[in-house]
């Protein structure tokens, strides 16, 4: 597990997936056995995008310990929110724990089934000051107010402060210039850091790697 304050009151967690596979079942390219997620505290809640609870026993015990610290201390709700269906992840057992939320947006919901107590569209307003963005087959959260977007599977970490768009064999009925061709829109946002599930965030020149990435 690696821990890491982007800014006060954003963190990023990582904790190893428990249904990791090197590759997926067509031959395409896998993903990082360990995951990101995304901590916020936003004016009105405590904000759990992609939550993964680290399944090492230590690690697992002082996250939560840590956890329970942090709603303590702020008195805030928790709402959790979803990318992507497939990042359901530990959602269920902190929402369980805190009485939380879990949000997922419509084509999760109506297409691959997420798991949601609340359903929202692109565009919609979410709890702690956060913007749902459609980005092709995914929604792609931005948080205002520390310029951040965060991404579930369309956006990868590339490495030395770069993000790229997924693989082609994740995309499904999907063409490599659609994608990218919905994704420029989120170039209209100032983006400085993008937040990523696989692989290394960018914390800084964030818009300047996605428009490389967009570009490649």
């Amino acid at each position: 597990m690696v821990v890491q304050e982007l800014a006060p009151g954003l963190w990023r967690w990582t904790a190893l997936h428990p249904e990791w596979k090197p590759s997926d079942a067509e031959g395409g390219e896998g993903w990082e056995r360990e995951v990101g997620s995304v901590y916020l505290e936003g004016a009105d809640a405590i904000v759990l995008i992609d939550p993964q609870v680290p399944s090492v026993p230590e690690e697992r015990d002082r996250f939560l310990r840590h956890l329970d610290a942090d709603v303590e201390r702020t008195g805030k709700p928790v709402a959790v929110l979803l990318t992507v269906a497939a990042h359901e992840r530990s959602a269920p057992e902190l929402a369980g724990r805190y009485g939380a939320e879990v949000w997922a947006h419509e084509r999760e919901v109506e297409r691959y089934g997420a798991l949601a107590d609340r359903i929202f569209p692109s565009g919609a307003e979410l709890p702690g000051g956060v913007a749902a963005v459609d980005g092709a087959f995914e929604v792609v959260l931005w948080i205002p107010a520390h310029a951040a977007l965060v991404a579930g599977d369309i956006l990868l970490g590339a490495g030395g402060g770069g993000v790229r768009v997924c693989p082609d064999s994740w995309l499904g009925p999907w063409r490599p210039p659609d994608v990218r061709a919905q994704l420029r829109p989120l170039l209209d946002l100032p983006v400085e850091r993008i937040l990523v599930a696989h692989g290394e965030p960018v914390l800084s020149g964030g818009r300047a790697a996605l428009e490389r990435a967009l570009s490649a």
